[in-house]
């Protein structure tokens, strides 16, 4: 197989699951799109030089991405709209009650919370894909998970079992 197709291949089995980490980093469906076409991008520039499974490599493009749009701009918050490339929640008020906090945690603590839970990245993991020590990674999920209690308490039964 040709570098191209590999690509290619690549692309379309994975552009969905950027996709859905793309928005939960972003919380906008557009910014989301956005950072997936980005990371796609470079990976795409670098193609010829990614060993083994790309994966990792394309997921780091897209969390350093948007660690670098938050820094440059802080990005204003904004509600959570819908998300059609989303899996459905089978529990609609809790999803949306989800959305809606994570909408208010600052940019910073919601990627935290994307990498540890969504992405089930480990504290080590988490900080090297961000730039920052594990401890920096420790003190703003936790912060992030007490901003959550306060904002959604209907939410506390799920954020209890991340602590």
């Amino acid at each position: 197989m040709s570098r191209q197709h590999d690509f290619d291949a690549f692309v379309v089995a994975r552009t969905p699951a950027l996709s859905r980490t793309a928005y939960l980093l972003t919380g906008d469906a557009y910014l989301a799109e956005d950072l997936v076409q980005t990371a796609l991008f470079k990976a795409a520039k670098a193609w010829h030089r990614i060993e083994g499974d790309p994966e990792p490599y394309v997921r780091r493009i897209l969390y350093t991405q948007n660690v670098s749009w938050w820094r440059q701009r802080r990005l204003q918050e904004t509600a959570l709209g819908g998300y059609d490339a989303a899996a459905p929640a089978r529990d609609q008020d809790l999803r949306l009650s989800l959305e809606q906090a994570l909408a208010r945690l600052t940019t910073r603590q919601r990627t935290v919370l994307v990498l540890r839970y969504f992405e089930d990245l480990t504290e080590v993991q988490t900080a090297h894909a961000l730039g920052i020590g594990a401890g920096t990674v420790k003190s703003i999920g936790r912060q992030a998970l007490g901003r959550l209690r306060t904002l959604a308490p209907e939410l506390a039964e799920l954020i209890g079992e991340a602590s």
